[in-house]
């Protein structure tokens, strides 16, 4: 089974994120759903490489001041990914359009509570508004749906999990 690796932003701005409403990419498993900015890696990038690219590519925006706050790791039948999560705290330049969706600009709070995102982003959203410093977080789903979490190696009971969701 191959291993994607990617990195994802959530660029923070008047306790608010810039959130990308995916739907405009063909064949997208994210269709229609919430997240922040961010991408596969290209050869020869590290991290830091690439979560500069996607956000710019993504949103026109040169990230000034951000910081990694995780590595997440997801899998799901024949899926598997290492994800490196970064929040962005400063930035030059304007948000443009993005080929892959809608740009909006989200309170915190309802980001997590309201729109359709993925549940183990629930709880990554959670754990950095919560201020958690840096994590491992492991999440297994099966057919889109999340069954098991890990936290810097320990996992979670189903009331942990759903105190989350």
């Amino acid at each position: 089974m191959e291993c994607e690796l990617t990195t994802l932003c959530y660029i923070e701005k008047d306790d608010q994120y810039l959130m990308l409403h995916r739907t405009k990419k063909k064949n997208d498993p994210s269709h229609d759903l919430w997240m922040g900015v961010g991408g596969h890696f290209e050869e020869g990038e590290s991290p830091e490489d690439c979560v500069l690219r996607e956000v710019y590519e993504e949103t026109g925006l040169t990230l000034t001041d951000y910081k990694l706050r995780g590595v997440v790791s997801f899998s799901d039948n024949d899926w598997y990914e290492y994800m490196f999560l970064y929040s962005g705290y400063d930035f030059k330049g304007s948000v443009t359009v993005c080929s892959e969706g809608d740009l909006v600009w989200v309170d915190k709070e309802k980001s997590v509570t309201e729109l359709p995102i993925w549940e183990g982003d629930k709880i990554f959203l959670k754990l950095m508004n919560e201020g958690k410093p840096f994590f491992s977080l492991k999440l297994h789903y099966e057919n889109k749906v999340l069954r098991s979490v890990v936290l810097d190696g320990v996992k979670w009971t189903d009331e942990q999990i759903k105190s989350y969701l």
